[in-house]
């Protein structure tokens, strides 16, 4: 594996990475958004990643909606409830978010590390080359 390999392998990691921090802000910022019941609710987005084909680091293949059924709640007094009283909570987990976006942060910060060592190893193999 060369320098040049290693910089393009950390920078895809680094976009994967960016990828998901952005999702991971979406669905921290819509933690509390609540709807009518009988309306679809806010789904925490989930971003999905595999190995690149061509074997030169990781690859977005998309983005996936959390599953499950939404909470439902009774608060009549919330102006969103619909003629019952009722609304829809989002499917959303602020503590899976925080961990989320704790792993994503780090996973960014080594792929950048990764890039800088590799560049300061270049950079050292140029001055090499012009000592010769």
């Amino acid at each position: 594996m060369s320098t040049f390999d290693a910089m393009d392998i950390a920078t895809t990691g680094a976009g994967v990475s960016q990828m998901w921090l952005d999702a991971v802000a979406n669905n921290v910022a819509n933690v509390n958004t609540i709807r009518p019941a009988g309306q679809q609710p806010f789904r925490a987005e989930l971003v999905t990643a595999q190995s690149d084909p061509n074997g030169h680091g990781v690859v977005a293949t998309g983005v996936v909606l959390e599953g499950g059924a939404a909470p439902v709640s009774y608060d009549p007094g919330n102006p969103l409830a619909n003629a019952q009283g009722y609304v829809t909570h989002p499917v959303d987990d602020l503590s899976q978010q925080m961990s989320d976006m704790i792993a994503s942060s780090r996973m960014y910060e080594m792929n950048l590390n990764v890039m800088g060592t590799a560049k300061e190893t270049y950079q050292q193999a140029l001055q090499i080359g012009n000592k010769l």
